[in-house]
């Protein structure tokens, strides 16, 4: 194999054996249990002739729809899976983050479960106490490490197994999926790290649904559908194959509701749309259509939104009283119905909206709802980003 090449990917096929049992009766079952003559297995081919390589120092790409079979070509590269055709050659120590927190014992101790980690990683302990304080920074878990992992979220799991990986001197990592998982501030420091190794040109091999990931950190990508390789090259061109699969097949996006909420509620969001929900850079504008109830007479409340990206980074944000909107006064049992609208600027990728509803002076917040809603952009066309997008706003008021 070249030496410039990290992986080569020669060929590779991948089928799984699925038992079925045809018992021509319960009956039969029990008469004859050992009978193995009914016994039949179906094929079920996971990847069908893959081919490409991964140069040394590339940030590398694999998408694909749930079921196209990239992460069975991951755990194959990782040496999980053995092939049933083909080839893996691989050039340089390899370190996978697939499947984080496995070897974990819910019985032990977040400390402890950082030894045992990284032993499984091939850490010392001398290793592992070097980078312990460092570890459970990363993690901000210093009042929770000596408590059980059982009573652990599987977010602050995930987090601790992220941190002890990222301590593993590879010249090859193996990512699956780890921004799944995790809150606004995980996926930053994910981000943060992804940022550090492609400036140390650590070679990565990236699975993700994340579109926007893939055209910021990939050099190239390859796309999986129905097991077999379908592209493979600029990650902006396969980002938007893969998108386009979503928008002929998915012409509905479900816009899904958020847990985090709090406030006075004296008054409060009762409705959150994000229209249209089929959401591509041709359909402009992009409207945010809130309906909100009075409980007590409130003078003029502030109402605003915020727009982050996968990584947490404000994309856009405004409130009533920045454009310079009376909401007046909106009266117990009155109906306040806010619609913001603003042009779709967006890349395509994951998306989440933030809702606050605040006294004028902001002196109170009556409802705040963290990731009211979640909704995705299907990149139909480039849409040049826009620095002072124009913000309409229109409110009509209901009285009880």
């Amino acid at each position: 194999m070249d030496n410039k090449v990290a992986i080569a990917v020669n060929n590779v096929s991948k089928s799984f054996q699925l038992p079925h049992e045809k018992m021509d009766s319960v009956k039969s079952l029990f008469i004859n249990p050992f009978n193995r003559n009914h016994r039949r297995f179906e094929s079920q081919h996971a990847l069908k002739n893959i081919n490409f390589k991964i140069n040394k120092g590339e940030f590398f790409g694999i998408v694909g729809r749930n079921g196209s079979g990239k992460s069975t070509l991951l755990k194959i590269i990782a040496g999980i899976y053995a092939t049933t055709s083909g080839s893996i050659e691989k050039n340089g120590k390899l370190v996978p983050f697939i499947e984080l927190g496995v070897g974990f014992n819910p019985e032990l101790t977040g400390r402890e479960n950082v030894y045992l980690n990284g032993a499984l990683l091939g850490f010392t302990k001398k290793e592992v106490d070097a980078n312990y304080e460092s570890i459970v920074e990363f993690a901000e878990l210093e009042r929770f490490m000596d408590q059980k992992l059982k009573n652990y979220s599987s977010g602050m799991q995930v987090r601790l197994a992220f941190a002890v990986a990222t301590k593993a001197e590879a010249e090859i990592l193996l990512v699956d999926e780890v921004l799944a998982v995790g809150d606004a501030d995980f996926q930053r420091k994910c981000f943060d790290y992804f940022r550090e190794l492609k400036k140390n040109k650590t070679t990565v091999v990236f699975v993700t649904h994340d579109m926007s990931a893939v055209k910021e950190f990939c050099d190239r990508a390859v796309l999986i559908e129905e097991s077999k390789l379908v592209a493979e090259g600029r990650p902006d061109r396969v980002a938007d194959k893969y998108s386009r699969m979503f928008m002929d097949e998915e012409p509905v996006k479900a816009i899904e509701d958020g847990p985090q909420r709090w406030g006075s509620r004296e008054i409060s969001i009762v409705t959150v749309e994000v229209s249209p929900k089929k959401i591509t850079n041709k359909a402009l504008p992009l409207d945010l259509l809130l309906t909100i109830k009075a409980k007590d007479d409130i003078k003029n409340p502030m109402v605003g939104f915020s727009i982050k990206d996968a990584t947490g980074q404000i994309i856009v944000a405004t409130n009533t009283k920045l454009q310079h909107i009376n909401t007046g006064l909106v009266k117990k049992g009155d109906i306040l119905n806010v619609k913001f609208s603003l042009p779709n600027y967006f890349s395509d990728g994951k998306y989440t909206l933030d809702i606050a509803i605040e006294a004028e002076d902001a002196s109170r917040v009556y409802d705040w709802w963290e990731e009211a809603r979640k909704f995705t952009v299907y990149e139909d066309s480039p849409v040049p980003f826009l620095t002072s997008p124009d913000i309409k706003i229109t409110t009509k008021l209901d009285h009880a």
